[in-house]
């Protein structure tokens, strides 16, 4: 497929168009029904922004890290169903655009960013998550290939898949391949059920005996873990560390709202004293993220070396705002909060798996203090 003229690249609809005419009037829906329709995938798939990280170059939009924090912002505090798209197709789509070969970038790219097919990006197994250089998966080289048997779980979007960006054990070290998800061999097992992030499409694949040609080899064997993966997971960091903000920003909003709004003891709640406290904190801690947020943005478009330390610092600190801030915009609700109804309990449970993803909150601490020890903890 011919590329198109860097003239002609650019987005479908405005940044506003997206949130407030695709994502949001969905959001609550794909919540409740536990899928992402792939209608809406195609809708958000033809605006363009699910590439907007790749260079104009390979047929993406070429943001700069400032104007993706924006656009991750903005998702996040809307869906955050729909910022775990955004996120792994774009780890996805930017690895390859990093490391990929001509012949990936000019057959398998346009796929991801012209023809709305998703790829997943597969690292967790059923028996590894943080530990993730101990994957169990294996690639065995094969005649024009290798053949891949194990299995992933927990893969977002994964359901959905059309391509999928899955990171095994060679013999010459960690591999990164790129497979076709209706590929023989390769199983796929909806999981559904989720506390939060629900129609994020999770899915368990099983590999047996699956052949991916030598051309699907992403970068080189032994490369897997210490360019792909890890290139991967600051992308992914910053995405939800900025969607983090975003959360914890809508729960401000939707807190100060109800509270100037619902009465108690004659009067609106934003009149009281501890209301107003939590809403300080609240303000506080988001300004906070944020700031940490545009630290690490500054850093990764400066091309600084510490803006890996600093984007999972940001990610750390946003995460756990996210998840404080809107516990109190539960219990600012009320009753009300605890209810489906609430925009505030669905961000609540996201919050909580934000903690989890793109590297547990605790393996940021080992990251951050590791750092630490190294001399490398002053702030920029």
């Amino acid at each position: 497929m011919l590329q198109k003229s860097i003239e002609t690249i650019g987005p479908a609809v405005s940044v506003e168009r997206l949130i407030d005419g695709i994502i949001g009037p969905a959001a609550d829906q794909v919540d409740r029904e536990d899928k992402t329709p792939p209608e809406l995938i195609a809708r958000i798939a033809d605006s363009r922004y699910l590439g907007a990280g790749v260079g104009v170059e390979h047929g993406g939009l070429g943001y700069d890290s400032a104007s993706l924090g924006q656009l991750y912002e903005a998702v996040g505090g809307t869906s955050a169903t729909i910022l775990s798209l955004f996120t792994v197709h774009g780890m996805a789509c930017h690895v390859l655009a990093r490391w990929g070969t001509d012949f990936q970038k000019t057959r398998l790219l346009p796929r991801m960013l012209d023809e709305g097919n998703i790829c997943a990006f597969a690292l967790t197994e059923p028996d590894v998550g943080s530990d993730a250089r101990s994957v169990a998966c294996t690639a065995t080289p094969t005649d024009g290939g290798f053949t891949v048997n194990g299995a992933k779980c927990w893969i977002s979007f994964g359901q959905c898949a059309d391509l999928i960006v899955l990171i095994a054990r060679a013999e010459q070290g960690s591999i990164a391949l790129i497979a076709d998800a209706d590929a023989p061999g390769i199983t796929i097992t909806p999981i559904h059920n989720m506390l939060g992030f629900r129609g994020a499409m999770l899915a368990r694949f099983d590999f047996e005996d699956v052949f991916v040609p030598a051309d699907r080899v992403l970068g080189r064997p032994g490369f897997g873990f210490s360019h792909i993966v890890n290139s991967a997971l600051d992308l992914g960091r910053f995405a939800v560390g900025w969607g983090c903000v975003g959360i914890a920003q809508a729960c401000v909003d939707l807190s100060v709202e109800y509270a100037k709004t619902r009465r108690q003891f004659d009067k609106p709640l934003i009149k009281h004293q501890l209301v107003q406290g939590m809403i300080a904190d609240m303000v506080t801690q988001t300004k906070a993220a944020r700031a940490l947020c545009e630290s690490a943005t500054s850093l990764r478009d400066a091309k600084d070396p510490d803006a890996i330390v600093e984007v999972a610092t940001a990610k750390y600190f946003a995460s756990k705002t996210a998840m404080e801030v809107a516990q109190t915009a539960v219990q600012i609700h009320g009753a009300y909060g605890c209810s489906g109804d609430s925009r505030v309990e669905r961000f609540f449970r996201d919050a909580k798996i934000t903690e989890i993803i793109e590297g547990s909150n605790q393996m940021h601490q080992i990251i951050i203090a590791h750092q630490a020890a190294m001399g490398g903890a002053k702030a920029k």
